[in-house]
């Protein structure tokens, strides 16, 4: 009945290859047709054109603001704690809201309840260690994982000396608990924190953290009705110090918190029925960001923006209804609101006016708890599915989401600084709502899938920025925020080898994403008004990934990634006002990168297979952009003896060897 539903397990994770050997469930999502990211070292989801805060990230019911570790290079998720992952690009159950492009749901594993065990990994960057079981045999579990890098010592290899004195680091620590009360009530608690650390030549020093923890209930009242109910925190926070001169030495925090409660109730009234419904509400608190002077001699003045609170909640219910063996019907309305709340300033702007500072006309001040904004209206999921044969199928679908929260950022990836800013007074929510057509047919048995899935998405206020926008410690950030619209449309077409000695999957998009920002005076308009690429408008995407197992103990893994390079904005010419030197840019997003093209191998040797063994050991040897392309990741350019010259920067340019030893017991 799904359609636009991705499912991977973690034996699928483990054979692909990746840049350092480990196992990354990001990096795996991103050989998925329709998804798509700005480029190397990003870990940031670009799915069927929308942005990359325009996905709801859920690890076992708590939201994750920041999944990546190291500036992208890594996933915050360690793989050894998984069981599945799923993602949701089309057809978004009505459960959901928040996000307009995808949701994905990852899940740990309940842990062993039978008897005690652990695995892990040793790797050339990270180490990592699982340890699970009984709480009480045959009734409850638990499993505890952690993991850390020690990647240093790179550093200090570099030529550069300024970089020698560099340091990057990160941790993760991941915790699931599961009792069975008895026949009627389960319970299950998770905890996860990460941390990261990198200072950059003995300068800036970056840090950032992830706090999350669930508490989920399960209840059957009967053999017909169940409920979960979840109560779950998420917090995500940054602090960026810099202190080489001592006059500017400063220190800048920014945290979002947010805390949730929802009720989920599955009702099966007959075999040909399955109803589920539900509530949810959601509290926002956004401290926007704060900077401090660091050691007396600095003269960096504090500056801090007032917090943002809002409330956000919503009602839902979806049906699917089996009309006959061959069709089929699910049909889903979720009603969400969101208040915005005080205490706030909220500026007034003069009507017709582009805003800016001079055209602020009022300031209103609003109370504790007094709401300043609310916007509300429906999200529609509709969906069908008729069975042509046992083995075809047609899927149809239509939905409409609504996102209250808006991530604020100047570069194309994603990044650690990066802020959120909620909906109010001046900004509004986005809306966007997608078509899908889809077509599947299973040979030899359902041991081949194949799908032809064809889209189109309309979006309509998610914020852009006007040229030289200030997006840190910005008082009044609606003056720099343009609202823009946006198109996506495409075809992903997949063919998936589930068994057998060869397996994998080879896929193929076409896709755009555009952007306008049409604004009704001249200095909101981008382009004249004319719609341009987004900067992960990339409309040719080729994926192989392929398996092949030689016996028990050796199986090889191979990846082919083609993709067009993404837009960019060139400086044409350098021109003087008053013997002040100027450059002179093309439209925003006329030109492109290179295309990417990237090829992995790796050879999984397993040790034997002894049932009495006391652990068993396996190596994972891989090399990483095996031709040594340098893949362009942006393009930048120096003036040089009175001549502007342009250059490629690319994060993996040579060949990248590794080795891992992987244990269970």
């Amino acid at each position: 009945m799904q359609m636009g539903l991705e499912k991977l397990d973690i034996k699928t994770i483990r054979q692909v290859p990746t840049a350092f050997g480990e196992a990354d469930i990001l990096r795996v999502i991103l050989t998925l047709p329709g998804v798509k990211s700005v480029g190397e070292g990003s870990t940031g989801l670009n799915v069927r054109g929308g942005s990359t805060d325009q996905n709801l990230i859920l690890f076992n019911g708590t939201t994750i603001y920041n999944p990546s570790h190291l500036f992208g290079f890594f996933s915050a998720f360690n793989p050894d704690i998984l069981q599945t992952v799923e993602l949701y690009k089309s057809a978004i159950p009505a459960k959901y809201g928040g996000r307009l492009s995808s949701v994905l749901e990852i899940k740990t594993r309940e842990g062993n309840k039978k008897k005690f065990s652990g695995s892990g990994g040793i790797g050339p960057l990270t180490s990592r260690v699982t340890f699970e079981g009984p709480i009480v045999k045959d009734k409850g579990a638990f499993i505890v994982s952690g993991r850390s890098s020690y990647s240093n010592w790179i550093l200090k290899l570099l030529d550069d000396p300024k970089l020698r004195q560099s340091s990057a680091s990160f941790y993760d620590v991941s915790a699931h608990l599961n009792y069975q009360l008895d026949d009627r009530n389960s319970v299950y608690a998770t905890g996860y924190l990460s941390a990261d650390k990198f200072r950059l030549a003995g300068d800036t020093s970056y840090q950032y953290t992830n706090r999350n923890a669930s508490l989920k209930w399960q209840h059957n009242f009967s053999n017909k009705i169940y409920g979960v109910f979840t109560g779950a925190h998420s917090q995500y926070s940054y602090n960026i110090a810099s202190d080489e001169n001592p006059v500017n030495a400063a220190r800048l925090r920014y945290g979002i918190k947010q805390t949730n409660l929802q009720a989920d109730f599955s009702y099966f009234p007959s075999a040909k029925h399955t109803v589920e419904f539900g509530t949810s509400t959601l509290l926002y608190n956004i401290s926007p960001g704060s900077q401090t002077p660091v050691g007396s001699a600095s003269l960096v003045k504090a500056d801090i923006l007032p917090q943002e609170q809002a409330l956000e909640s919503a009602l839902y219910a979806s049906d699917r209804i089996d009309l006959s063996p061959r069709f089929s019907v699910a049909l889903g309305l979720r009603y969400s609101l969101f208040n915005a709340l005080g205490p706030r300033d909220v500026y007034r702007y003069a009507p017709g006016e582009s805003r800016s500072e001079a055209s602020i006309i009022d300031t209103v001040r609003y109370g504790a708890r007094k709401v300043l904004a609310t916007y509300h209206g429906p999200e529609y999921r509709v969906s069908a599915r008729y069975s042509l044969t046992d083995n075809t199928s047609v899927k149809v679908s239509y939905n409409r989401t609504r996102q209250y929260i808006h991530q604020l950022t100047n570069t194309a990836s994603v990044s650690p600084a990066d802020t959120w800013k909620l909906s109010d007074s001046n900004i509004r929510p986005q809306v966007g709502d997608q078509f899908s057509v889809g077509y599947y047919h299973n040979f030899k048995s359902n041991t081949i899938e194949t799908s032809v899935e064809t889209y189109y998405k309309s979006i309509r206020d998610f914020v852009d920025f006007k040229s030289g926008a200030t997006l840190i410690l910005n008082h009044h950030i609606e003056t720099d925020i343009v609202n823009a619209v946006g198109k996506a449309y495409g075809v992903e077409v997949m063919v998936k080898k589930t068994t057998g000695k060869i397996n994998g999957w080879v896929s193929y998009t076409y896709s755009r994403s555009l952007v306008q920002v049409n604004g009704g005076t001249p200095a909101e308009r981008i382009n004249g008004g004319s719609y341009y690429p987004s900067n992960f408008d990339k409309p040719h995407d080729f994926t192989l990934i392929s398996n092949y197992r030689v016996n028990r103990r050796l199986s090889a893994s191979m990846n082919l990634t083609y993709s067009t390079g993404r837009p960019i904005t060139l400086p044409l010419a350098k021109y003087y006002i008053g013997d002040v030197p100027r450059l002179y840019y093309s439209d925003r997003n006329a030109y492109r990168v290179p295309d990417f093209y990237r090829a992995d191998v790796a050879l999984n040797i397993e040790g034997n297979h002894k049932v009495k063994k006391t652990a068993h050991g396996s190596w994972t040897v891989g090399v990483y952009n095996v031709t040594g392309r340098k893949n362009a990741y942006s393009v930048y350019f120096k003036s040089q003896n009175g001549q502007i010259k342009g250059y490629k920067l690319s994060i993996f340019g040579q060949p990248i060897p590794t080795v891992t030893y992987n244990f269970k017991f």
